[in-house]
Parts: C-alpha cells; structure tokens; sequence
C-alpha cells in the first residue's frame, strides 16, 4: 500500500482555490446534498463510526464531540473552525485554506446543518493575511452558487460565514481564548467547566473544530464510515496531514494514512526521503513545541492515536520536526522555552514566570555552570508547569524537556562537565590561559 495517500487533499494544486465550478467538477458539494438528505443524527452516527479524531491537537473523538453539542436544548448554536495555526513546524491547514478552501466551508455547512445553526465563523491566524482574502473570495463565490447563505440548495437552511482574525497570539489556538478573541475580549483562556458546547460563543452553545476536521467531514459522507475508517486504523480512522520540516531531505505536507511508522515518514522515498545531509538523525519533534521529542528506539511506533500515546508521544498538531546530530539538545530547549516565554499571555504565574525560570536553569547548561541541584530544579519546575499552570499552554510548555531528560539524559550530564556532544555550546567562551 502507497505511504502516501491524497484523500482530504487531492484538489490540492488541481483545482483553482476559490473557483466553485472546478470544486464541484472535482466531486465537491456532493456530502452536502447528501447531508440535506439526512437526520442530523445519521450524519452525527457516520462521523463516529469513522472513528474521526479531532485533528487540531487534542485529538477528542469527533463524533463524540458533536454528540454532547446535538444533546444540549439551548439555541442559537454555532460553529467555529479554529484555523489559529501558531503552532511551529505546523503549516497543514494553511495548505488547505490556500489551495482547498471550499472543503473547509462545505464540512462547516454541514456542521450548520446539523445543529439548525445560521451562522458560523473561521478564526484565521493574523499571518495569514493573504489567506484571508482568498478565503472570503470562496465564501463570496458560495453564496453567489447557492452553496452557502440563505436557502442553500433550494432548503429552508440558511448558513452564513465570517471571516475573523488575531493578533498572532499563539495562545489563541486554545479554543476559548479564541472565542474571547473573537468577541473583542483579551485572548486569554477561560475556566473550564461550563465547557464552550454549553457555554462558548457570546455564551451560547458552540462547536469548534480544527480545519482538517471540517476538511475530513466532506470526505466521510461521501465515500462512507466503513471505508473512511479501513484506510487507517481500528483505532483512527483515515488519514493525517503531516508537517515534514529540519534535517529531512524533503519538507512539506504529505498526507498519509494513520498506521503507517515514523520510520517511514521520516526515511521512506515517497515522502521525508531520510536525513537531508551526511549526519545521522539524533531526535525528532512530534506535534509542535507543545508536544513531546521522539527518539531512535521509537521510530518504528505506528503513527496513530493510540499506539503514539502508548509509546510516549502524540499526534498533536501533526507536525515532524527532524532533527540530526549537528543539534544541541540544550540549545534547542532553550529556543523551545524561549517560545513559551514570548507566548505565555501572562495570566497565571507558574507559566508566565516558570518559563522564565526553566530557561535560565538550561542556560546554565549550556554555560558550564549547571549543577546537580539543577536537575532537580528542571524536573521540579517542569512537573509544577504541568499540574498548575491555567490553560494547556502552560501545561505543556515543559513536555519537549522532560522527554529529553529522560532520553537524553546522557548530554545533560556532559555540559555539567563542560563538554557539548553537538561542538554547539562553550565553543565561544575563553580557555583558562585566556587564548
């Protein structure tokens, strides 16, 4: 079987991004008149059967998710696609939302549908400004075709669409900063419970869901749950765009079906290639900052939901930065940590001023300086980030360093002594004759 499999991205460079006749042409809007010809709970039974995981990070079942939103009586609902893509190495939904806009639109018309909403909106990252525009275009070109507005199709559902956007708040991933962000609020996270399906939008029932998930919704209805969930695993169902970036011959989105090993999307011709240059690969990191380092004995873990996360590692946001033997496991903490710093939005303590310890204890690494006591301050720090910080940001800011503690653990112990594996660190300090 292909390693790579083009199922949610096959219009992709084929068709003209906004352009409704060559989307339709190419299969598009078939799912959505299909779904006007459903119960909304057939529509919600086929995406739990697909066994559809929620594609942004969390990787929550779908199915399930739309489930508890059908069940709550309150009205008016809506639906929000979370397309606030700050997490590094990640860059798949702008695929997407450039070359595949309708698809996006055409999995949140159908989630409309199905919980009678009238109005939904698209939260794009304030980098992608050109994006924007594109994606408006779509949506204006929709509604001319009668996809998407008052009426669609000739039914009594009408769906509207807006377009929003950030800052560039990296925080604003997080689903509820994203809701506060969106209805003029400071882009911090809420208290959670009430949970955003009871109490999210302008405080009103709410469904959010990444732009790969709406993508998959689409593709579900028209080739079916059975098929959709055989081209992955029994436990993840179709396929996963995966970001490629670092040491790996050949970067980029690949779409592949979930089953298949790290081992193969890193090394395999069709897609990562293997390691870009002479050196061998040291470590590599899965699902963005937020997610955890992956090492040698790992790579033959299957790439899907429950065999990563019984192996230490995550899905995540998708991304897969290589990494090779030229890296310093110190220095690249350091840029991992000095992220967090810049992007903690300052609510709670232990991330806003954690961070900033974690750094300054890993600098001390990587100057020599570093002591015993200062592993216990890294694993100290780290485990409090974890259990006390707000929002998930905060709680995951440490993930990266305590899966290097504990593989890496080796390289930690040689800058104690002044010596860097990688030639990275102490090569600009001066010798003790002062040459």
């Amino acid at each position: 079987m292909s390693k790579v499999m083009p199922l949610i991205s096959k219009n992709c460079g084929q068709i003209r991004p906004t352009s409704v006749e060559d989307y339709v042409k190419a299969g598009g809007y078939a799912a959505l008149k299909k779904a006007l010809g459903m119960k909304p709970l057939e529509i919600i039974e086929e995406i739990k059967k697909a066994r559809l995981m929620g594609r942004g990070g969390a990787g929550y079942p779908a199915g399930a998710k739309w489930q508890q939103m059908y069940e709550i009586e309150h009205t008016p609902k809506y639906i929000v696609c979370n397309a606030d893509e700050g997490e590094p190495g990640t860059f798949k939904d702008k695929l997407l939302l450039e070359q595949d806009p309708l698809k996006v639109i055409e999995g949140m018309t159908i989630a409309g549908y199905v919980f009678n909403s009238h109005d939904g909106y698209i939260y794009i990252r304030g980098e992608y400004a050109a994006i924007q525009k594109l994606f408006q275009e779509a949506i204006d070109n929709a509604v001319q075709a009668g996809y998407l507005g008052d009426n669609i199709l000739g039914s009594k559902y009408s769906f509207h669409l807006h377009v929003m956007t950030g800052a560039g708040a990296y925080v604003c991933g997080e689903n509820s900063a994203m809701l506060n962000s969106i209805e003029g609020k400071a882009g911090r996270p809420r208290v959670k419970p009430p949970h955003l399906a009871e109490v999210g939008l302008f405080q009103k029932p709410t469904l959010v869901n990444n732009v790969e998930s709406f993508a998959n919704v689409p593709v579900i209805l028209d080739i079916g749950a059975e098929k959709y969930l055989s081209i992955g695993t029994a436990e993840s169902g179709g396929t996963k765009l995966v970001c490629l970036s670092g040491h790996v011959a050949k970067p980029g989105v690949y779409e592949v079906p979930f089953g298949v090993t790290l081992r193969d999307i890193i090394f395999d011709e069709e897609i990562g290639g293997g390691m870009s240059g002479h050196r061998k690969l040291k470590f590599y990191h899965l699902g963005g900052q937020s997610g955890p380092c992956g090492f040698l004995p790992q790579l033959d873990t299957e790439y899907c939901y429950k065999a990563l996360r019984a192996n230490g590692l995550s899905v995540g946001s998708g991304a897969v930065v290589v990494l090779d033997e030229s890296v310093c496991v110190i220095d690249y903490l350091k840029c991992v940590t000095e992220f967090f710093i810049h992007e903690s939005c300052g609510k709670c303590t232990p991330c806003r001023e954690g961070n900033k310890q974690l750094y300054l204890i890993l600098d001390k690494f990587s100057q020599g300086t570093a002591t015993q006591d200062d592993y216990r301050q890294l694993e100290r720090l780290s485990n409090l980030l974890a259990k006390v910080s707000f929002c998930g940001l905060g709680q995951a800011a440490a993930t990266a360093l305590n899966t290097c503690l504990k593989n890496l653990r080796a390289e930690f112990d040689a800058h104690l002594s002044g010596q860097c594996p990688a030639g990275v660190c102490f090569t600009n300090q001066e010798t003790e004759s002062g040459e």
